[in-house]
């Protein structure tokens, strides 16, 4: 029996002890939150969890195995680092921390201490997001050309972050799965609408030595919600749609051939324009995944799906992005964590 504690009861924590709780080889233990009405919430719809708002003492307590942490971006490290001192294994909501060298540094000790240290990005998990990985794996896209990425919505206006780290995150996490190749440049613009100057709205575009380019659009004003992502190959192009309830993964069979003729220095190009197909995806809940994976790691020792590798990459473009748009715009040349 793996034991777990749960730290921040907010907007996340409540779905990750759920989830946890469901498994059969996972004991949740401990709940804690600074905020005693969450806590005394917490109480009533799980009477057997220990409530508390000492992180300390739950951190160093022996008898627990990991540490869950679903608390602002900027308490990632100091969290986690203690945790990883007291021989903790680590799962961490998304992003894995708000700098490369502060990602780096734990991911430095979690191999000394020889503990997982994973990261929550959720979407690993979706069924539609395994399809997809499988469908690229296959060859049936071809060359990945480009990545386009839509995620919208009137969201929560964070604080201690602006809208690249907050929802960005998810699709430069898919990407990144989807397509592991190092990333050359960022190129990031947006804007804030607050007096806190924190971006609600950005565009990012994610450069490569090959001939791939990858653009995100994410915001909080928009006031429809939208979460699609578009991928085109060679052979075939990929539509995802995050909020279609069943046919989320669309394959189509459309492309192009491009031919020179270069006496007339013109370019002519042949469509082609075939049938859709749409593949069946699993339905079982995305964090039920994370939950499960994260026991299989600390139990048999298995690489995540998220891992911390993973989780590097993702903090590695996010800064490079936040870096650019503070400076409207300037390319910023990054090397991938994968390179």
């Amino acid at each position: 029996m793996i034991r777990i504690a749960i730290v921040g009861f907010g907007y996340w924590g409540p779905n990750l002890v759920r989830n946890f709780s469901a498994l059969d080889d996972c004991q949740v233990t401990t709940i804690v939150d600074l905020n005693e009405a969450r806590l005394k919430a917490a109480k009533k719809s799980y009477p057997q969890i220990v409530m508390t708002t000492s992180v300390d003492t739950v951190i160093r307590d022996p008898q627990i195995d990991g540490i869950v942490i679903a608390t602002p971006v900027s308490s990632h490290y100091p969290l986690a680092k203690a945790a990883l001192l007291n021989q903790k294994h680590v799962l961490i909501e998304k992003p894995l921390t708000d700098s490369k060298d502060k990602a780096l540094e734990l991911i430095e000790l979690a191999d000394r201490q020889q503990k997982c240290l994973m990261v929550d990005h959720t979407f690993l998990y979706t069924g539609a997001v395994q399809k997809m990985k499988a469908i690229i794996a296959q060859g049936d896209l071809g060359e990945i050309q480009y990545f386009d990425s839509i995620r919208i919505n009137l969201g929560v206006f964070q604080s201690d972050i602006n809208v690249i780290w907050d929802l960005a995150a998810h699709d430069v996490a898919i990407l990144e799965y989807l397509v592991p190749e190092p990333v050359y440049s960022v190129v990031a613009t947006g804007i804030s609408h607050t007096v806190n100057q924190v971006a609600n709205i950005a565009y990012l575009t994610l450069y490569y030595p090959s001939n791939k380019i990858a653009h995100f659009t994410v915001s909080w004003t928009s006031p429809v919600k939208i979460r699609k992502i578009l991928i085109g190959g060679a052979k075939k192009m990929l539509m995802y749609d995050d909020l279609e309830p069943t046919e989320k993964v669309r394959i189509y069979d459309t492309g192009y051939q491009i031919n020179s003729d270069e006496t007339k220095n013109t370019i002519l190009v042949d469509y082609r324009i075939g049938d859709v197909m749409i593949p069946k995806v699993g339905t079982t809940e995305a964090l039920r995944g994370v939950a499960e994976d994260f026991l299989k790691a600390i139990g048999q020792g298995r690489q995540p799906i998220s891992n911390a590798q993973t989780g590097l990459s993702v903090v590695s473009i996010l800064e490079a992005a936040d870096n650019s748009l503070k400076n409207r715009g300037k390319e910023v040349i990054i090397r991938s964590a994968k390179s």
